[in-house]
């Protein structure tokens, strides 16, 4: 009797369609849920000052409240997707703007656009390279994020004071402030906020519509998994703190052309309330998921929340508890949404990830397992009687 090998069964592999929809319902059932509880918000304090609220002049005040907020927030979706933490970016947003502020301040009298590009240029560039260090330190020297951040802000702020003596600078180009801190691009739309707009609609383009937003949640769900597959898990996370290092430079630009002021004292809880606002709005601190139109809704609501609190007349200390309550509540509620939706779908998902990662490599054979020899695939036949 001759023996016969059996093959083992083929391995049932996800389509694209169901591998992927996972989190994708994850992300639109949270942007919608956040946008509830904003319009919430919006309706409570309409209700109690609807002619002080919901007025144009207090719109445009939450909108540029939260554009600077939201510039910082898309950054920190990044970093967040990835498992991560920039505890830093209050403190960078300072450093750049006190930088720019004194390059500003020797180019052209700090009054013209000359001496402004000259600024923009100087702070996004400071910003940067905060960002790199900290990615050198979290990618390279693998110290925890919480540790590198926390430590880059203290140096960013220490730094900012060192330079200044502790004082506020004002050297603002005027245009600065009437056309980008001030002006509108049309009616009662502020440049500001177009300008965020901008920066969003960038970051929702790189999150979500190219490999470099691929290869970002993959790291985040799996970096071991992302790192078999041939990804530069290295590479990427520097990326990654570097581009957050970059748009806080930006925002404190945009920051000093609001305030006119290098406002150092006044963003000790700026930090906070970027990891807030992006938890919030369904990016999930323990990495994998997220978005960052949810972030940018997300932000609104400590904005909303001051702003409604000031026009009713309660304390804005207020405002901490509530939010910080919200926090917690989203925490909470996308630990149970995370453990229910992704039960049992994790290999789909794992399997969809390293589809993406490995398809541009499927047509190159350096890669390819060698054949068993010949000997392995023998048929043994029975002794003859």
């Amino acid at each position: 009797m001759t023996g016969q090998t059996t093959a083992p069964p083929a391995e049932v592999v996800p389509s694209e369609e169901e591998s992927s929809s996972v989190l994708a319902r994850l992300s639109r059932i949270q942007a919608l849920q956040i946008i509830g509880v904003l319009a919430l918000i919006v309706i409570i304090f309409s209700a109690l000052k609807l002619h002080s609220f919901l007025t144009v002049f207090n719109v445009r005040g939450i909108v540029q409240d939260t554009s600077i907020l939201a510039v910082l927030g898309v950054g920190m979706t990044f970093v967040i997707i990835t498992g991560g933490i920039d505890l830093s970016v209050g403190s960078v947003l300072v450093f750049s703007g006190v930088v720019a502020d004194k390059a500003m301040a020797n180019v052209g009298g700090a009054q013209g656009w000359t001496s402004a590009v000259v600024g923009l240029l100087v702070a996004v560039v400071a910003g940067f390279a905060w960002g790199l260090l900290n990615g050198f330190f979290v990618a390279k020297a693998k110290v925890p994020p919480l540790i590198v951040t926390l430590g880059t802000l203290g140096a960013a702020l220490g730094l900012a004071e060192v330079i200044t003596g502790g004082v506020d600078l004002r050297d603002i180009p005027t245009v600065m402030v009437n056309d980008i801190g001030f002006g509108n691009i049309v009616g009662q739309v502020p440049w500001l906020a177009v300008i965020a707009a901008i920066v969003v609609v960038l970051g929702i383009v790189l999150l979500h519509r190219t490999r470099f937003g691929l290869h970002t949640y993959a790291i985040g769900s799996n970096p071991e998994a992302g790192r078999r597959s041939g990804l530069n898990v290295s590479g990427q996370l520097m990326a990654i703190y570097a581009i957050s290092g970059l748009l806080a430079g930006f925002a404190g630009w945009l920051n000093l052309a609001f305030y006119q002021s290098t406002t150092i004292g006044g963003q000790s809880t700026t930090n906070l309330v970027v990891i807030t606002g992006v938890v919030i709005g369904g990016t999930s601190l323990f990495g994998g998921y997220g978005s960052i139109f949810g972030s940018i809704i997300g932000l609104f609501i400590p904005a909303t929340l001051q702003d409604g609190f000031v026009i009713i007349g309660i304390q804005p200390f207020w405002q901490q508890v509530v939010v910080g309550a919200v926090l917690i509540a989203a925490v909470y509620v996308d630990q149970r949404r995370r453990t229910a939706a992704l039960r049992g779908s994790t290999r789909s998902l794992t399997g969809n990830l390293l589809h993406h990662l490995t398809s541009s490599r499927q047509t190159t054979p350096a890669r390819e397992l060698p054949r068993p020899p010949p000997a392995a695939r023998r048929v043994t036949a029975s002794p003859a009687s």
